[in-house]
């Protein structure tokens, strides 16, 4: 990546990238009236008091600075849903280190050295995608599938549902849960202004558009500033992603012509990935973070990428 490229880049944005920050869908569903809306919608029940929901959002920043967006036991099971605007092929990974989390601050105090079997919630895992790149309404994937060697019957296995909700994907879904859809169509009046007017300008006008055409309305209402702090930073980061993922892709198109190799592209891509952040200032743990979620690496080669690549 050249220097002219890492220049159009804004740091400001990508600094932010440093720590988590909370998302709009995170302080919509959080909400437990919203979210069990949002669960009689997937599961087909007809819950009305929110009291039988124990929301277990973990408050505190985790592994490499990442939380989750929602988790909760109901049923006796534990649900985690995630929204993801970019396709992420590690989310099985995530949520096993999710889960893992949530079932040590579970068993506290209760010994697993016990002769009586410990009882644990079963583990339900939801992605909700509503990115710009083309994906199907409804697939599984599955933490065997970052296996290094394939396993007919892996010993460890977890799976993770992720539903397009996209306009036009999931109508079912959409037709049940009101705050889901008009979450949805918030999303896409950002990036419709987006289309025409810088972030921060688009931000406020989509607010005021959704207020004025009942959507989402009294959320909006309620929560405005913080709202339009988060959907800011939300597309910013959005914008500035998809821009160094364009550099990232010619730096790896250049470098693949240079050596005469197909496989060069990827690579680097990679190698302009690691260069950006580092000289961004972002630690070798931020970048191993962002690769895992950004790219098609397993942590295994992140980290060969990190150690080769990263002087």
């Amino acid at each position: 990546m050249n220097q002219n490229q890492q220049q159009e880049l804004s740091s400001h944005t990508l600094s932010v990238m440093r720590k988590h920050k909370d998302t709009v869908f995170r302080l919509l569903f959080n909400d437990p009236k919203e979210l069990l809306q949002l669960y009689n919608a997937l599961n087909n029940t007809n819950y009305t008091d929110e009291s039988v929901l124990q929301v277990k959002t973990l408050e505190h920043a985790i592994y490499m600075g990442v939380k989750d967006d929602v988790a909760f036991i109901l049923d006796s099971r534990l649900h985690i849903y995630e929204q993801q605007a970019s396709f992420n092929p590690n989310m099985p990974l995530r949520d096993l280190v999710y889960i893992a989390t949530h079932y040590t601050e579970y068993i506290r105090d209760k010994s697993i050295y016990s002769t009586r079997l410990v009882k644990i919630p079963a583990p339900r895992f939801v992605v909700f995608y509503n990115g710009t790149q083309k994906q199907p309404e409804r697939m599984i994937q599955k933490l065997s599938d970052a296996f290094s060697v394939p396993d007919q019957d892996p010993q460890l296995e977890l799976k993770v549902l992720m539903l397009n909700i996209n306009k036009g994907c999931n109508v079912e879904l959409m037709s049940k849960c009101k705050t889901l859809r008009e979450y949805c169509l918030f999303v896409q009046t950002v990036r419709d202004y987006t289309q025409t007017n810088p972030v921060e300008e688009a931000v406020h006008l989509a607010v005021e558009d959704c207020i004025h055409n009942d959507i989402l309305r009294d959320f909006l209402l309620s929560q405005k500033a913080k709202v339009i702090q988060m959907a800011i930073y939300e597309f910013d980061v959005e914008t500035e992603i998809r821009k160094l993922r364009e550099s990232e892709f010619q730096y790896g198109v250049d470098t693949g012509r240079e050596e005469g190799l197909i496989a060069g592209r990827a690579e680097g891509q990679i190698i302009g990935t690691i260069q950006t952040c580092r000289e961004l200032g972002l630690t070798k743990e931020q970048t191993m973070a962002y690769l895992l979620k950004n790219t098609s690496v397993t942590q295994k080669e992140a980290e060969h990428y990190l150690e080769t690549y990263w002087q």
